[in-house]
C-alpha cells in the first residue's frame, strides 16, 4: 500500500485552502504530510508501550524502521506537538476557505488532531504523568464521562433483588442464578460460531462488505478481557474468546456482534477500504489503543448488538438456536435476558469505582468488594474487572459511554434501514464523539 500523493492530495489542499488561497503553509502542514509522520510516531510509541499499536496493516517497513530505531519519548512529544500544530494549522486555513472546504477533509482533520491529542497524553503517561480520571479520559478518548455516585445505582440493585430472591449476597445469588447458564467448552465453539454468523447475516443485509472478508477464532486463556479483535488488514480478524472463566450463553451473541458483526470486524474492515484504500488516508492504516478511534469502536460495537438484534428478535434466536445447541432449556431464556437487560444498566458504576480507586481514594480491596456489589460478580470476575482497570485505566469509559453516544445518534433515525445507514457512516468515517452530538447530526 502506498500514500496517495498527486491529485488526491492536491484536492485536499485544494478543499482546505481554497483556490484564491496561496499554499503558505510548510508541505510538513498538509494533511497528507501530518498523516506519514502520524503513522511513524504512532508506531514507535508502541515500541515503549506494548499494546498500545491495536492494529496496522500499513507498509512492512515502517513497522520495521520504527521496530529497529524508535525515537525517545522526549523526541517523541516534540513530534506530536509539532504535528499538532500543523493540524491547527490546516485547520484554519480551512475555515479560511469558507464554503468550499469539503466538510469530510475537515474532520479529517479534527479526527487527527485528537487523535494527536491523545498520542501525546499517552506519552506523558508513559513517563509516569496520572491526571484525573476525568481528564484523562477526556484527552486521551476526547468526550468527558459524568461520573455518578454509586447510590445512582441501588434502585437498580433492588429491581435485581426482587428479580433473584433468596439469601445471602445479592452477588452469591446472581452467580448461583447466571451459572445454570454456562456454555460447556465443548459446544463452545458450536454456540460461537452460531451467533457470529447469525450476526453477520443480519449486518450484510444493511452493509456492504469487502469481497473475501474473513476471520479466525481461538479461545485462549489468561487475559484481562472477556473476548478481543486482532484486525489484520485485508479484510481479515484474528478474535479470541478468554475461557479462564465461565463462558455464559447471553455472551455469545455479545462477542459475535461485537468483535465481530456489526463491530470491530466491520469497522476496521470500513476504514481500511473506504479511507485507507479509496481515499489515501494513511492514517487509518494504524489504530493506537488509546485514543478517540477507541471510543467509536467499542462504543458502536456494543450498540451493534441492539442494532442487528431489536427488540425481541434477539431472545427469539437464542431460544431457537444457541440454547438447544449448547443443551439449555430454551424456556428459561427470558429470565436470563431480562437480569441482562438491569445488569446491563449497571455499568455506569464502573467509572465511579474507576476513578475512586485510581485517584487512591479507596483500596485495591475496596474497588473489588465495590465491583461485587456494583456490577454483581464473583470475586474471581471482581478482581479481574480491577485488573482490567490496573490495565487499561479511564478506557472503561468506552463500552458504556461510548455505546449511549452512538444508539443516540442512529436512534435519530426513525427508519431501521435509516439507523443501519447512520451507523455504516459512523464506522466507515473520521468519526469523533463530538460528531455524534444533535447539533452535528445530519
Amino acid at each position: 500500500m502506498k500514500p496517495v500523493q498527486g491529485l488526491l492530495a492536491g484536492a485536499a489542499l485544494l478543499a482546505l485552502y481554497g483556490c484564491g488561497q496561496p499554499a503558505a503553509v510548510d508541505p510538513a502542514a498538509t494533511l497528507d504530510g501530518v498523516a506519514a509522520d502520524y503513522v511513524r510516531l504512532v508506531l514507535e510509541v508502541g515500541e515503549h508501550e506494548p499494546g498500545y499499536v491495536d492494529a496496522y496493516y500499513g507498509p512492512a517497513d515502517l513497522a520495521e524502521a520504527a521496530k529497529a530505531n524508535p525515537r525517545p519519548v522526549a523526541a517523541l512529544k516534540t513530534e506530536a506537538d509539532r504535528l499538532i500544530a500543523a493540524v491547527r494549522e490546516a485547520l484554519a486555513a480551512g475555515e479560511a476557505g469558507g464554503a468550499g472546504a469539503d466538510p469530510l477533509v475537515t474532520r479529517r482533520a479534527r479526527f487527527l488532531e485528537a487523535q494527536l491529542v491523545a498520542v501525546r497524553t499517552r506519552l506523558d503517561m508513559i513517563e509516569g504523568t496520572r491526571l484525573p480520571f476525568e481528564d484523562e479520559a477526556n484527552s486521551l478518548f476526547a468526550v468527558r464521562p459524568t461520573v455518578q455516585p454509586l447510590s445512582d445505582f441501588d434502585p437498580i440493585l433492588a429491581d435485581i433483588d426482587r428479580l433473584v430472591p433468596g439469601k445471602g449476597p445479592l452477588h452469591e445469588r446472581v452467580e448461583a442464578f447466571r451459572n445454570r447458564y454456562i456454555v460447556s467448552k465443548d459446544k463452545l465453539d458450536a454456540v460461537m460460531r452460531a451467533a457470529t454468523a447469525e450476526c453477520r447475516r443480519r449486518t450484510v443485509e444493511h452493509i456492504a462488505l469487502p469481497e473475501g472478508e474473513t476471520f479466525t477464532l481461538a479461545f485462549v486463556t489468561d487475559k484481562p478481557w472477556s473476548g478481543y479483535n486482532w484486525y489484520k488488514g485485508n479484510a481479515t480478524s484474528h478474535i479470541e474468546v478468554n475461557v479462564d472463566l465461565p463462558v455464559f450463553i447471553d455472551r455469545a451473541v455479545d462477542l459475535g456482534c461485537h468483535e465481530g458483526y456489526p463491530g470491530h470486524h466491520v469497522y476496521n474492515m470500513l476504514l481500511e477500504e473506504k479511507l485507507t484504500k479509496q481515499r489515501g488516508w494513511q492514517e487509518f492504516s494504524v489504530y493506537p489503543l488509546y485514543s478517540p478511534q477507541s471510543f467509536i469502536a467499542e462504543g458502536s460495537a456494543n450498540f451493534g448488538i441492539e442494532l442487528a438484534f431489536p427488540g425481541a428478535e434477539r431472545l427469539t434466536f437464542e431460544q431457537e438456536v444457541l440454547y438447544p445447541l449448547a443443551g439449555l432449556d430454551p424456556k428459561s431464556a427470558p429470565a436470563l435476558a431480562k437480569l441482562q437487560e438491569l445488569t446491563d444498566a449497571l455499568q455506569p458504576a464502573r467509572y465511579a469505582i474507576a476513578s475512586d480507586y485510581l485517584a487512591g481514594r479507596i483500596s485495591r480491596e475496596q474497588a473489588v468488594d465495590l465491583t461485587q456489589r456494583y456490577q454483581l460478580m464473583t470475586r474471581g470476575l471482581a478482581e479481574r474487572a480491577v485488573k482490567f482497570i490496573d490495565a487499561y485505566r479511564s478506557y472503561v469509559i468506552n463500552y458504556g459511554l461510548g455505546r449511549q453516544m452512538v444508539e443516540a445518534y442512529v436512534n435519530q433515525a426513525a427508519d431501521p434501514a435509516e439507523r443501519w445507514s447512520r451507523m455504516e457512516q459512523v464506522l466507515s468515517e473520521p468519526t469523533l464523539p463530538a460528531d455524534l452530538t444533535p447539533a452535528s447530526a445530519s
